[in-house]
């Protein structure tokens, strides 16, 4: 198996992750951040569709019809709204304990989910209309390899969709710092270092052939909680899509 198969995860990431499957559907567990903050990003990912798609902002199931990949899906906080919405959805996680809780729980749910472990480049999934990657970039040995993974699971006129936190000074005192101390966030999930700030995701994701839209912060006040911001210090989230091929902008992009 070549390196391009195999660089992307760390065993250590995936043996943490997976430690925590059990609790990942509990919003008081050790999961709970995520819990708060996946309506945040579906919100995101709502306009998102309907803007690319041109479709109803009133429509129960916009995603019918479409197949949508979730790279990093864990237990499926992601994957079971993205069925909801009428994908034919398939979710990739590196832990092999966090699969087998989402095959689990979309069986009680009765989704029809289909669930893999392993390397997302090495698994010949095809391709898909929707891919989303949500605080998962952070994670991964080898960053160029996994957008590069991501974007050759892209089907043409396609959408990706990733969020990740910001590599600044606000997100190292709180999102590393902060957020352990007080138990908001497993200690060790987060490496400071290893966050990504906008310029670099654009880059990442040029080499990858693709252009990066306008990112939006999610972030964090005592007055709206977690929401979607222009204050990118923190996370932010963005879509991504093919570069045209005369090499034009196809999304306007506003890096702060």
């Amino acid at each position: 198996m070549d390196n391009a198969t195999t660089a992307t995860i760390r065993a250590d990431e995936a043996a943490h992750f997976g430690k925590l499957a059990a609790e990942w559907w509990d919003p008081k567990g050790s999961s709970a951040m995520l819990h708060r903050i996946n309506p945040v990003r579906l919100g995101f990912v709502r306009e998102a569709i309907d803007a690319h798609w041109g479709g109803d902002a009133a429509a129960l199931r916009p995603l019918a019809g479409k197949r949508a990949l979730d790279v990093g899906c864990g237990a499926g906080l992601l994957c079971e709204p993205l069925a909801r919405l009428g994908a034919a959805v398939t979710g990739v996680d590196a832990a092999a304990e966090n699969i087998a809780m989402a095959s689990d729980h979309a069986a009680g749910a009765g989704l029809d989910i289909a669930y893999r472990a392993g390397e997302l480049s090495a698994l010949d999934l095809g391709r898909f209309d929707l891919v989303t990657a949500m605080e998962v970039l952070e994670h991964v040995a080898d960053k160029p390899a996994f957008v590069a993974a991501l974007a050759a699971s892209l089907a043409p006129g396609g959408l990706l969709i990733l969020s990740t936190p910001n590599r600044t000074l606000q997100s190292r005192l709180l999102l590393v710092g902060a957020a352990e101390l007080v138990g908001a966030i497993p200690r060790g999930t987060h490496h400071w270092d290893d966050f990504v700030i906008p310029l670099e995701l654009r880059d990442l994701l040029d080499t990858a052939g693709l252009v990066m839209g306008k990112p939006r912060g999610i972030a964090w006040s005592p007055g709206k909680g977690l929401h979607l911001s222009d204050d990118l210090a923190l996370n932010y989230i963005v879509t991504a899509t093919a570069a045209s091929p005369t090499g034009a902008l196809a999304t306007s992009v506003l890096l702060t």
